[in-house]
């Protein structure tokens, strides 16, 4: 008999600005030892954060918890304005670790609103990163989660209307709320390029290809990482059983019963090792790796954490096993 399948998605895992925003933490650690203070989790991953900890990171909610004159890292999801100003008022030191990509959203929102736009986020409520980018035109932004949400808009002037997106989204749901944008206001206007990530994309899409064919989907993850929920929902979307777990622990050995192929995959924010982990652990299966692109973007750290000429990078964020 054939042994079992592992089809291994590829891209998972890290993506740039993931890896840049633990690059910072990490080079800080190394440079000034702790403690680091980090405003939110760098990232929404559990084995991330507490291996931070670990090395002298600390995690707050709010600049409160942050003694005067420190040093704070704002995590990948970006802040608000609001909160920019307090760590300035503060006397605080910030390295801002801000995807870029999260950061052409919020320049985007500054622009729509400057020039008298209605400014439509479509995102999830209470998100960090969608948080953030209200706060950078609160009066004149509001935000739609659905296509209800959509149908109950009200805007001062429909033809000023300009919209943005959370850049972790599933594009599936992101385009049906789009399309009812467009057909309540003929002249919405919006980024000339998705705000959708290009790694959140490629992560789909990579899902789309093994659900197709697995009997079962597995997705390293944490619970509050919404680009790593949104694959689990991609997966179900293709008629694959699909399961969210932070780690090989979270394997159900009921899930595996008569499952001869098996879809792995891991959001943006999960190490690369965690999946290996995943693979070890099913044992002598064939693993199949399906590419649906190669990722080659990398983004420039703040210079306050540059690495010198003649500087070894960490090398903690960097992708390893499979490709």
């Amino acid at each position: 008999m054939a042994l079992p399948v592992v089809l291994l998605a590829s891209p998972r895992s890290f993506c740039a600005g993931v890896e840049r925003a633990i690059e910072i933490v990490d080079r800080l650690l190394d440079q000034r030892g702790g403690p680091v203070h980090v405003r939110k989790q760098i990232v929404h991953n559990t084995h991330v954060v507490a291996e931070l900890e670990a090395r002298g990171a600390v995690f707050v909610d709010e600049l409160d918890a942050v003694p005067d004159g420190a040093t704070v890292v704002f995590s990948a999801h970006g802040v608000s304005p609001a909160v920019r100003e307090e760590a300035a008022r503060r006397g605080l030191e910030v390295i801002d670790a801000t995807c870029p990509l999260v950061t052409k959203v919020h320049a985007e929102a500054r622009r729509y609103a400057g020039r008298g736009d209605t400014v439509v986020l479509i995102g999830h409520a209470g998100h960090e990163e969608v948080e953030g980018t209200l706060g950078e035109a609160p009066e004149q932004t509001v935000l739609v989660e659905t296509v209800a949400d959509v149908e109950a808009l009200e805007v001062p002037d429909p033809t000023k209307v300009s919209y943005l997106t959370q850049t972790t989204l599933a594009m599936d749901e992101t385009a049906e709320v789009l399309a009812a944008l467009r057909a309540k206001f003929p002249a919405l206007r919006g980024p000339s390029s998705a705000d959708i990530c290009y790694a959140t994309t490629n992560r789909q899409d990579a899902v789309r290809e093994i659900a197709q064919d697995s009997d079962l989907v597995l997705v390293v993850g944490s619970q509050n990482s919404s680009n790593s929920v949104r694959l689990v929902e991609t997966a179900r979307r293709m008629g694959a059983p699909a399961h969210l777990i932070d780690d090989v622990s979270d394997i159900q050995p009921e899930w595996l019963e008569g499952t001869r192929v098996v879809g792995v995959s891991a959001g943006a924010s999960a190490p690369p090792r965690l999946v290996d982990e995943v693979i070890e652990a099913l044992g002598a299966w064939d693993v199949q790796v399906r590419e649906t692109a190669r990722e080659t973007i990398q983004f420039t750290l703040p210079t306050a954490v540059r690495p010198k000429p003649g500087d070894a990078g960490t090398g903690s964020a960097a992708p390893t096993g499979r490709p």
